[in-house]
């Protein structure tokens, strides 16, 4: 693939730059393919364009960053969770149903749990008015292409197919006292942070506010039906952590948040301070997100307290600076009241030294925020491995000695390929997704 580089403020044809419009990609607030704006209609299916060549971008001070981009698909086909009630309740209407079809439909699909798989049980709905009630509003936008358990079975990773053959993987985790799904915003992603296997392998496209909900509709299902084993079976937890950057696809990722917390038949019924959206610092998205005054919390993935290493783990560090992202991070709590989580992986050698924890604690210091230290995780393709046993406890010992919240993450999943940064960690191939 050729390269090119975008000036700042300018659209330039296979190139991207990080706050314009971007092939696979979106710009914070804008319309794009595979979403829809809150309370908005969805169109059907588009033709797929071409393949998109890696973007490089211009930042400010000759500070460059590269960003990632694959092929580009097809537009996912219209889903009501793509749409507000009163779209949905049009859509009934334009097929000589009454407008409470939809609503009923709704119901179904949020608070049951139903689809086209199970539609029998819908016995409210005439027989003749499931069909294309439900290809109109129902459809079905994931196929799973395998699934992975671990952990006696509490932990379940799924690898779905879209519609236009795209791959995404989201992870269902079951504890004592709640359980959680991590999902995926986008089928890979153009941050190329070089420790993610997600990141290594660019992006293809954003996945539409249907797409990510129907991730948490299926394993809010899978839950109820007890197919994590006894036990808690609502699923009171939903991470924005699968695949993709959540806030590089605003548009679908703010749809599909108000439709999580939505009561049915509008939506799903969680609480927002069970919902968690992690960035690696797009901050302008980061501003607008805290303008909705959501009560979700913010994950800010830093891995590092300075730029000169940041601009090398999470190259968008060249385009918005610590500094920026932490002050965007900040006027978030405050706005929101929410303490900001901060996602730090323990690099071996790397950025584990007790002198960074003292940087990292000076910059949170008065703060409302909690560390969360993630043992970095194996992906194929990279020689970094997890901090020694003896210099993570150093490094958290040192963040606590200084009043910072510290935890260290329970790496579930990581047998299996399913603990943070894994997914899409090997080829579609040797995974057996043909």
């Amino acid at each position: 693939m050729t390269s090119s580089t975008a000036q700042p403020g300018s659209a330039q044809p296979g190139s991207a730059q990080p706050g314009s419009a971007q092939p696979g990609s979106a710009q914070p607030g804008s319309a794009q393919p595979g979403s829809a704006q809150p309370g908005s209609a969805q169109p059907g299916p588009a033709t797929p364009t071409p393949a998109a060549p890696t973007a490089q971008a211009s930042a400010p001070a000759d500070r460059s960053v590269s960003l990632t981009l694959s092929r580009r698909t097809g537009r996912p086909i219209r889903h009501l969770a793509d749409l507000c009630r009163e779209d949905r309740r049009a859509v009934a209407v334009s097929l000589g149903l009454p407008a409470f079809r939809a609503d009923q439909l709704s119901r179904h699909y949020f608070a049951r749990l139903l689809d086209a798989d199970t539609a029998a049980q819908m016995t409210d709905l005439p027989e003749r008015i499931r069909e294309p009630l439900l290809a109109a509003l129902l459809p079905r936008l994931l196929t799973p292409a395998k699934t992975l358990t671990c952990d006696d079975g509490q932990t379940r990773k799924i690898a779905w197919r879209t519609g236009d053959g795209a791959l995404i993987e989201s992870v269902i985790m079951r504890y004592p006292d709640r359980a959680t799904v991590c999902v995926s915003s986008q089928a890979g992603c153009g941050m190329g942070c070089p420790f993610c296997a997600t990141g290594q392998g660019g992006l293809t496209r954003n996945l539409s506010t249907g797409e990510i909900v129907e991730q948490v509709v299926h394993a809010a299902r899978a839950l109820r039906r007890g197919d994590l084993g006894e036990g808690n079976r609502r699923l009171s937890n939903v991470v924005f952590m699968g695949m993709g950057e959540p806030l590089a696809n605003f548009d679908a990722l703010l749809a599909a948040l108000h439709r999580l917390v939505a009561e049915p038949p509008e939506g799903l019924g969680l609480s927002a301070r069970g919902l968690t959206v992690s960035t690696v610092g797009l901050v302008p998205a980061m501003h607008r997100l805290a303008e909705q005054r959501l009560p979700v919390t913010l994950a800010v993935s830093l891995h590092a307290p300075d730029d000169e290493l940041r601009d090398e783990l999470v190259p968008i560090n060249n385009r918005w600076p610590v500094a920026e992202v932490l002050a965007a991070a900040w006027a978030y709590a405050e706005r929101t009241g929410r303490r900001v989580s901060i996602e730090y992986a323990l690099i071996d050698g790397v950025n584990d030294d007790v002198p960074r924890a003292d940087a990292l604690a000076t910059l949170l210091s008065g703060q409302l925020a909690h560390v969360n230290l993630i043992p970095l995780n194996p992906t194929a393709g990279s020689s970094w491995r997890a901090s020694a046993e003896s210099g993570q406890r150093a490094f958290v010992r040192r963040l606590r000695e200084r009043g910072i919240s510290t935890t260290v993450r329970d790496n579930r999943g990581r047998e299996i390929a399913a603990a943070c940064g894994q997914l899409a960690a090997e080829p579609a191939q040797r995974r057996g997704l043909r």
